[in-house]
């Protein structure tokens, strides 16, 4: 059996390392440049916000596929952040591919439930 060690030392795990940290980073950025818009959009209303001005808010085309696009990065940093909490802490392969189904499952559905209540008018 042969050791390396240096640039050629193989490191255990998926290799996921700076592209998903990569992503973190990004998706985070899009969330709270889209939160930042959004208390604007909040602050910039005159006098309470009711439904009226809540649903005005994101009858605008740009701002439904802004917040469609926010809502696909927070799912991603989602299921980067669960994935690698599962491959870290769960030890028996069947209940983390258990675990892993069952946070793509409720992944889809919230992005369906989230895609129904955005162009639902």
């Amino acid at each position: 059996m042969t050791v390396n060690y240096g640039s050629k030392r193989l490191a255990v795990g998926a290799h996921y390392g700076l592209r998903d940290w990569l992503a973190q980073r990004i998706t985070a950025a899009l969330m709270a440049l889209f939160t930042a818009l959004l208390l604007l959009q909040i602050i910039l209303i005159q006098g309470p916000v009711g439904y009226d001005q809540w649903s005005g808010i994101f009858s605008h085309q740009w701002m439904k596929a802004l917040t469609f696009a926010t809502m696909i990065a927070l799912f991603y940093h989602v299921w980067i952040g669960m994935r690698d909490i599962w491959m870290d802490y769960i030890k028996p392969v069947w209940l983390r591919l258990v675990l892993h189904v069952f946070t793509i499952v409720w992944l889809l559905a919230c992005t369906g439930w989230g895609i129904q209540v955005l162009w639902r008018f």
